[in-house]
């Protein structure tokens, strides 16, 4: 059952399927934010995706895969999208999708250079707001390159903000809001604010197409668009109808300007203008391009005949200094005949639509909270729900070429993704950021699903089980990371996140449990199989989601036939033998079948505690990761890092009732502790009735002097959360001579200074939620089995004694702090940006970023990564009840 009462949404998600068409979630916001630069779109010989589909491109070159666009909605099949474009009067092109730097371009990788918000929604979509501000001045695109390229490592990125384009508030703030009167009625409500000193004109072009299959898919019938006035049409409107072969009809009707005209209707097709892209190639009338150069440079590239495949509805608004307008339309599946109305049930779709997303957040919102971090969680749900798009990648397909489209390059097929031919993917996925991470990734999706669980558990299950399904799972067990290389490997944490989501959902869908428990045991499998080389329990899983963390490339064959064996892959692997050892006892109460593999995950959770001895620094208090050199011999590699801390997290209190009717387990496991007291040490008894109450990894004696380093301010305990590299680092880095070169790993509280990993990729001192998150629930687990007896000092050094829980509550509200807003009435997340913690236009608008600067809070990385630090709003949500 949803978390909190029931609301009109509630009743939708009900009757919504998360992959029917035909209900509530047929139209969403499933269009990127960036298709240009994907691996999908790559179709070079070298596999530099970046430079193969530039930003250039995107404006005149009809995408293979996906599109992408300005608070963009689509069907589930992306068949139809409808988004915005904009222009300034000054700028070289029209604003028709957000614009950043490239992976090779940034100083610290690939990085959006635009400001725009994902305010509010619904898990349906029945309600969405989307906001953007839009420079008045020309857009300075060469000078964000040319000074980014100009700065180093050591140097800050340079932002859209520090071009001084808003000075003055010379900018436009946009609002758009999208409210369905039905599931396949939507209205779009345009509401644009001149925050300039002077009167201005904006071009508003809201662009309705469809994808381009027809270039791809033989047979594949092409669609149209053509201008149609029903006879019911008022004049001051303009009336268009799309038709499909699998859509159907659809109507978009565009209300009056402010002055009472109608806007211009432009169309042109979503085909590549080949000689503007290739130099060469057959002429298509009006391709993609055709209503940029109509609107900016006055050409006749917009067909006359007022039909085609894309079309943009022209506004020219005026508008005094401080003054707002509104612009209406609206898209539905209708009667041919019939004019769609843009007046009072317009107007009552949208107020309705809002007060249900009103009453729907209000279940969500624990009766203790402020304004302030209900206006947060709020936020941090809208951009859970607006990071989902429609993912669509064929990679046999890719790799071979499409029929009607010259071969690609022989090196493609021993190049990247060759061994993942059977990933056929088409469908919509929460994704990490729409337009740094416009695709999934494993872990990422993990932490999504938690998050999108309060929305919509039976969404999250969805996402659950279709990444382990025969499509997305390789044959040999092992989960897809990302495109740019699906065989990277990434943390197991796909059965923690089904377990949180099923208690999220009230902890009675065995079914779904059971369909994951199977998937993940094959995965399971493949990490025994292929991750731990030595067959000893200390697994090598390479980078796990914690990229640069450490002196050298985890991911990497090591150059002289090193073995680095990880001590965070060796308690990823018990953290995930754990949460299956629990599903396979849930399930085993209703089912006693299971009780036999319970207990394999028992013993071999045993096995992996007893070599985890094997990687703790009895000097140091500290666990590492560790080079086992040719000649045999051993180096700890004495990096104090998350990776360190990672076996707090395999710990839980086993509630009695999951194996006190069991008897067979119960029997087994008794045999195993009696006879195995070493490879038994993980359990702890309760003193009264001594039946197991606590698996951990880490003994008291460990527990102490772990949690001493981790709350230790000049080591792991920031003002904002848990750095993920200690602070001691930053007076003592470690060095090490590897094939007669020096590794070097230094404090790094912000962006990265090294290349390796490239992009904006940081672990060394940066905080970040994952884990942040997976420590609170592990020290909550802690103190439930050792109870108000045990603490620890809080911070270290003060002599002010806490319990575990008093320990996980102080770290939440550290976390939380990164986005509410403190004493100065500033959001630490802002930094020292004066104009976005002065004016309340930008400062109540929040972004989640990557990840957040160790010592001051200040948001770094992907803006928008709004699948795991949404994680905030879980820290808010989890504090009402379930019901």
């Amino acid at each position: 059952m949803m978390p909190g009462r029931r609301s009109a949404e509630h009743a939708r998600i009900a009757t919504s399927r998360p992959d029917s068409a035909g209900e509530w979630k047929q139209l969403g916001p499933y269009v990127s934010e960036r298709a240009w630069g994907t691996v999908r779109e790559d179709y070079s010989a070298d596999g530099r995706a970046w430079e193969y589909f530039p930003h250039e491109h995107a404006r005149s070159r009809a995408y293979r895969w996906s599109e992408d666009g300005l608070a963009g909605i689509c069907d589930l099949e992306q068949r139809m999208c409808l988004a915005l474009a904009f222009w300034n009067g000054r700028d070289p092109i029209l604003k028709e999708r957000i614009f950043g730097l490239t992976g090779n371009e940034g100083n610290h990788g690939e990085d959006a250079k635009e400001y725009w918000w994902y305010v509010d929604a619904t898990p349906t979509s029945s309600w969405l707001r989307w906001r953007y501000h839009y420079p008045q001045a020309e857009f300075p695109y060469t000078h964000l390159r040319q000074e980014n390229s100009r700065r180093g490592k050591a140097d800050r990125e340079f932002e859209l903000v520090d071009t001084g384009v808003f000075e003055e508030d010379r900018y436009w703030q946009i609002e758009a809001d999208y409210a369905k009167a039905s599931p396949d009625d939507i209205c779009l409500r345009l509401r644009i604010r001149n925050a300039g000193p002077e009167r201005a004109e904006l071009h508003v072009l809201p662009t309705l197409w469809f994808r381009n299959r027809w270039s791809w898919d033989e047979g594949s019938a092409r669609p149209e668009i053509r201008a149609d006035s029903p006879p019911s049409a008022k004049p001051d409107s303009a009336s268009a109808v799309a038709v499909e072969e699998r859509l159907g009809t659809w109507r978009l009707e565009a209300g009056p300007d402010p002055e009472g005209r109608p806007p211009e209707l432009l169309f042109c097709e979503n085909d590549t203008n080949l000689r503007r892209v290739f130099g060469s190639g057959g002429d298509v009338p009006y391709p993609k391009d055709g209503i940029n150069d109509r609107v900016v440079a006055g050409a006749a590239t917009v067909n006359p005949a007022k039909r085609g495949t894309k079309l943009a509805c022209w506004y020219r608004v005026t508008v005094a200094p401080g003054a707002s307008v509104e612009l209406r339309l609206r898209l539905a599946r209708a009667d041919a005949a019939a004019a769609l109305d843009l007046g009072a049930g317009f107007a009552h779709t949208l107020a309705e639509r809002e007060r249900d997303a009103d009453e729907f957040h209000a279940a969500l919102t624990p009766a203790d909270a402020s304004h302030d971090e209900a206006l947060v969680m709020r936020q941090a749900f809208a951009g859970m729900v607006w990071s989902q798009q429609l993912y669509h990648y064929d990679v046999s397909r890719w790799l071979d070429g499409d029929p009607a489209q010259p071969a690609p390059p022989e090196s493609r097929k021993s190049g990247r993704n060759t061994e993942w031919r059977h990933l056929s993917n088409r469908d919509v996925i929460a994704m990490p950021d729409k337009w740094e991470y416009p695709w999934y990734a494993a872990w990422d999706l993990a932490f999504h699903c938690v998050t999108l669980a309060y929305l919509d558990p039976a969404a999250a299950k969805h996402q659950l089980l279709l990444l382990c399904r025969e499509w997305y799972m390789h044959p040999n067990g092992q989960l897809p990371a990302c495109e740019w290389s699906f065989g990277d490997v990434n943390p197991p944490v796909h059965a923690w996140a089904a377990l949180a989501v099923f208690r999220i959902d009230g902890g009675r869908d065995f079914e779904f449990l059971a369909r994951a428990f199977h998937k993940l045991l094959i995965n399971f499998t493949w990490w025994v199989n292929r991750k731990d080389t030595l067959g000893d329990n200390i697994f090598e899983g390479g980078f796990l989601g914690l990229d640069n963390i450490g002196p050298i490339d985890r991911s990497a064959l090591l150059p002289g036939g090193e073995l680095l064996e990880q001590s965070d892959g060796t308690a990823w692997m018990a953290k995930f033998c754990l949460n299956m050892l629990e599903m396979a006892l849930r399930l085993a109460n209703r089912d006693r079948s299971y009780e036999g593999v319970a207990l394999k995950f028992f013993e071999h959770l045993a096995s992996i505690a007893t070599v985890m001895d094997e990687l703790w620094d009895e000097q140091d208090g500290f666990y590492y990761d560790r080079l086992r050199c040719k000649d045999g011999s051993i180096v700890p590699l004495r990096a104090r890092s998350m990776v360190g801390l990672l076996p707090l997290f395999a710990g839980v209190r086993l509630d009695a009732s999951l194996w006190e009717q069991l008897a067979d387990f119960r029997k087994h496991a008794g045999w195993f502790v009696a006879n195995r007291p070493k490879q038994a040490a993980f359990l702890r008894y309760h003193a009264v009735d001594d039946r197991p109450e606590l698996i951990t990894l880490v003994d008291d004696s460990r527990l102490r002097r772990l949690l001493a380093r981790m709350l230790d301010p000049e080591e792991f305990l920031s003002p904002f959360g848990l750095r993920s590299l200690s602070r001691y680092h930053r007076e003592h880095p470690l060095v090490l001579q590897l094939d007669g070169q020096d590794a070097r790993l230094d404090y790094e509280p912000a962006e990265s200074a090294t290349q390796l990993f490239g992009g904006n990729s940081n672990w060394r001192g940066p905080i970040w939620f994952p884990l942040n998150f997976l420590a609170l629930e592990s020290l909550r687990h802690l103190h439930s089995a050792l109870g108000d007896g045990f603490t620890v000092e809080l911070p270290t050094g003060s002599g002010v004694p806490a319990t575990l829980g008093e320990v996980a509550n102080e770290l939440e509200r550290r976390l939380l702090r990164l986005f509410l807003l403190d004493a100065k009435q500033h959001r630490p997340v802002y930094g020292e940006n004066a104009l976005f913690q002065r004016d309340p236009a930008w400062r109540d608008h929040v972004p989640f970023y990557e990840y957040f600067h160790g010592d001051t809070g200040e948001g770094l990385g992907a803006s928008h990564q709004t699948g795991w630090t949404a994680l905030a709003a879980v820290l808010i949500a989890r504090r009402r009840p379930l019901s």
